[in-house]
């Protein structure tokens, strides 16, 4: 295995029935975090779950939790998700609230204040460099792969320069900075994805949807592909 390589198994893709089993089951199969996806019905037009469920979620299991945050007012509500139990809080450079560099360095200084490791995340509209004066104050860069909102959508093969330029700007910094795909991932659009600098891999339906046997093997692989 490539210890660099991690698989974060998107919980919008889990049965919301069962969560503290889906994500037992993603422990089980080798996954590195479980990805939260938080939307608000503003910045993106579906609406999931918020601080409660996943103060929850971190008395279900050990991993950590890399929670995204697609919505309006970040400035709010991360420090409410780092209190109930976060490892990692993303949040998209693009929020009306973070009309700002300095709100957006602000919030990540604060992100990171609390004991939780910060990001940057971008659409896929958004060019790389809009990340760039913020590397320095993240663990990662989470780029989307297909439009915020929904799972189930094709992956954008246009996003692979973006991925290759963040990596290319961390290496000229010397940063140890995790690249986050998210959307559209399979073991071919990963393995694309890691060639031009991606290390950690949000898969929904991929993992999911499969059965336990079938979701380890996937998780194995991803682990196992090569730059």
């Amino acid at each position: 295995m490539n210890m660099n390589l991690r698989v974060a198994p998107s919980l919008l893709s889990a049965d919301f029935a069962r969560l503290g089993d889906e994500i037992a089951r993603a422990a089980l199969a080798g996954a590195d975090y479980i990805h939260v996806d938080v939307m608000d019905g503003h910045f993106v037009p579906n609406i999931t779950i918020g601080p409660p469920v996943v103060r929850c979620l971190r008395r279900a299991t050990n991993l950590p939790l890399d929670v995204h945050l697609m919505i309006d007012r970040p400035d709010i509500y991360a420090p409410q998700f780092a209190d109930a139990g976060a490892n990692f809080i993303t949040i998209h450079v693009e929020s009306p609230s973070l009309d700002s560099s300095h709100k957006i360095s602000s919030l990540l200084t604060t992100i990171r204040s609390l004991g939780v490791k910060p990001g940057i995340v971008l659409k896929p509209r958004t060019p790389a460099d809009a990340a760039f004066p913020y590397l320095d104050l993240c663990d990662m860069v989470l780029v989307m792969t297909v439009e915020p909102g929904f799972g189930g959508q094709a992956f954008m093969h246009n996003m692979l320069p973006k991925i290759a330029a963040l990596r290319a700007e961390a290496q000229r910094r010397n940063l140890a900075l995790d690249i986050e795909v998210d959307g559209g991932i399979d073991l071919s659009t990963a393995q694309l994805c890691c060639a031009h600098g991606a290390n950690v891999f949000v898969a929904g339906t991929f993992l999911f949807g499969q059965s336990d046997q079938e979701m380890a093997a996937r998780i194995a692989a991803l682990h196992n592909l090569s730059p």
